[in-house]
């Protein structure tokens, strides 16, 4: 089985743009391409990856396309769409004719004014197109946001949603009960999968250890048990934290209690049978 990391990301570093990277993110207030990634999958065994829009433009799609052509290791690609868009359909129909390396799209939900954007129903109108273009939706948000996502997918059974970096729990503060909670609501519907990707930048960048994490990993891997867990990592924020190879050994040793098969599918197999990944 192959390795697959399910979530990272490329960027070209833009002041303007960028501006969210603080003084304190200097470490990746730079360039970072396919280069730099890739000795780094090499010498940590990884055999792909799935690249994650940053941006709302379909500027950055393009920018990801390009990187696809021209890197076999990149398997699959998640863009942006504006899903509240009036010709919203259009545009899938674009998108899945033109591009088949994008296997799914993405909203920056975290970060939004309305914390409730994802049940607008012009919002709706769009994720109720998705699965008709056999794309995956990719949700992006805090722990606050989790009771509006169960509402969500609640409303769209048959669409594949995942939820990237388990939705961000605050294990620097070591809060867990609202948390968990919620997102062992979300986990019972079963067309929703996690992401076991970006722990590091919610933990404590400078003093964090390996046994802080547990008790989340704990929750996730109950909830929606192996086969709808993955792993991502969201390199290259997650250097904020720490190496590459500091994230993949964590969960490579939390990993380690469960089947070789279990395994194979967190470390590749579900992310290549979730997001159609064509190897």
């Amino acid at each position: 089985m192959l390795k697959i990391d399910a979530h990272q990301h490329y960027w070209q570093y833009d002041p303007v743009r960028d501006s969210l990277i603080t003084n304190e993110m200097s470490v990746i207030r730079r360039n970072f391409m396919p280069a730099d990634l890739q000795p780094v999958l090499e010498r940590n065994g990884i055999d792909g990856t799935v690249l994650v829009q940053t941006c709302h433009t379909e500027d950055d799609n393009r920018f990801m396309l390009k990187q696809a052509e021209e890197n076999d290791f990149i398997k699959g690609i998640i863009g942006w769409v504006n899903l509240q868009s009036i010709n919203i359909e259009d545009k899938l129909k674009y998108y899945h004719e033109k591009y088949p390396v994008i296997k799914g799209f993405r909203h920056v939900l975290q970060s939004d004014p309305d914390e409730q954007l994802m049940l607008r129903e012009e919002f709706k109108r769009g994720i109720s197109l998705l699965n008709k273009y056999n794309f995956t939706y990719d949700i992006l948000i805090y722990p606050k946001h989790l009771k509006y996502s169960v509402k969500l997918v609640e409303e769209f059974p048959d669409q594949k949603f995942v939820v990237d970096h388990l939705a961000k729990p605050y294990i620097k503060n070591k809060m867990i009960d609202a948390w968990k909670a919620d997102i062992s609501i979300l986990s019972k519907y079963q067309n929703v999968y996690c992401k076991v990707s970006g722990m590091l930048t919610e933990a404590d960048w400078y003093s964090w250890r390996t046994e802080d994490f547990t008790p989340y990993l704990d929750v996730v891997f109950n909830a929606f048990s192996t086969n709808r867990v993955m792993y991502g990592s969201d390199w290259p924020v997650c250097l904020l934290a720490g190496a590459y190879s500091r994230a993949l050994e964590i969960l490579q040793i939390y990993t380690s209690r469960f089947s070789q098969q279990e395994q194979e599918q967190f470390f590749g197999g579900n992310a290549i049978d979730f997001y159609n990944l064509d190897l």
